[in-house]
């Protein structure tokens, strides 16, 4: 399943391709025995200890691809009402002009509330948000909705921004329960994002994780 010579270095990569989905292992010396897993522009990639052999990371990619796969699962519900509910948005407040290509909760973004990546349509919303007033998550959504029209903080993208009558409360909101949770507010408002991860290392949001 793996092939590609091992010419050392800190990190190797080889490529492998099944019926579905495309593989890409990346061997790494600073990996002792964690493995770990997530995907990317439609592979899976595999990050495993160098000292692995042949036989053990075809196991282990087995393995990953499958818990990738029962997490999408799991996910998947949740995340299809999450769109549906920014579309309802977007028709309402929007004119229905902002379409994403994806819409879901992470957990790795701790200095903002949500983030959207205008060149690829996704947007992404901050766990720290489960729990809190539909109208607060609604307001957040329309705001990373409105970077898909307008990726600055001009008048023109506020001018969307404030087709939601919550606004204003809503931000009132965010930054109430930052104080009282003695937590530093969260960027608000947000930069469009080049990069989707917020706090980006070797293993990005939705990634799966074994120690070995």
């Amino acid at each position: 399943m793996e092939r590609g010579a091992r010419d050392g270095g800190a990190e190797e990569t080889a490529a492998a391709k099944g019926p579905a989905p495309e593989v890409e292992v990346r061997r790494s010396r600073r990996r002792r025995r964690t493995v770990s897993a997530y995907r990317q522009d439609g592979r899976v990639i595999v990050l495993v200890p160098a000292s692995l052999s042949a036989r053990e990371v075809d196991r282990w990619v087995v393995e990953m691809v499958g818990r990738l796969d029962r997490a999408d699962e799991r996910r998947r519900p949740t995340e299809d009402a999450l769109m549906a509910r920014a579309m309802r948005l977007s028709d309402r407040y929007l004119g229905g002009l902002a379409r994403p290509t994806s819409v879901r909760w992470v957990d790795n973004q701790n200095s903002r509330w949500g983030s959207c990546t205008p060149g690829d349509g996704t947007i992404r919303l901050s766990t720290r948000l489960r729990g809190m007033p539909a109208w607060v998550v609604d307001y957040v959504l329309v705001h990373e909705l409105a970077h898909l029209l307008v990726p600055g903080h001009d008048a023109d993208f506020w001018a969307w921004v404030a087709h939601y009558p919550q606004s204003e409360r809503a931000r009132g909101y965010l930054l109430g329960w930052s104080a009282a949770n003695n937590v530093e507010p969260p960027e608000e408002p947000d930069d469009p994002d080049d990069d989707p991860d917020d706090d980006p290392d070797d293993d990005p949001d939705g990634s799966a994780s074994a120690v070995d």
